[in-house]
């Protein structure tokens, strides 16, 4: 059964989809921009700072939904540029420094209210 995932600590969404929606012991996060939740508004920031709040909204929603960074088994990353690869990757380690999940990255011609990365996730439960 498909179960919508909602939480107020993580930005709610900016169109017509869900922050999370899990079906099956999977759980899949769209892709997460910095919007501070309690502002609704992105940050000011570099890269670094934009993914750390990214991976902690994401957070937020594994949480809400009953998973752990443990359960990620699937990153997509969206950066403005490649050059910001090396900052986005050290603020990544800190979150799945093990069991690190597989993970794609990609330079986007542009992502919304112009953040510098976007962050989707798939984590799945273990029977």
């Amino acid at each position: 059964m498909k179960r919508i995932i909602e939480t107020e600590k993580a930005p709610q969404a900016i169109g017509p989809y869900s922050q999370a929606t899990e079906i099956n012991g999977t759980l899949y996060i769209s892709g997460q921009i910095a919007i501070d939740p309690a502002t609704g508004q992105m940050i000011d920031g570099d890269v670094k700072a934009q993914a750390d709040l990214v991976l902690r909204n994401i957070g937020a929603i594994l949480d809400a939904a009953g998973y752990t960074y443990e359960d990620v088994v699937k990153s997509t990353v969206l950066l403005t540029t490649m050059d910001h690869f090396a900052e986005m990757n050290e603020v990544y380690n800190r979150y799945y420094a093990v069991n690190r999940p597989a993970r794609a990255a990609f330079a986007a011609l542009g992502l919304p209210r112009g953040a510098l990365v976007e962050i989707e996730t798939v984590a799945v439960k273990n029977p």
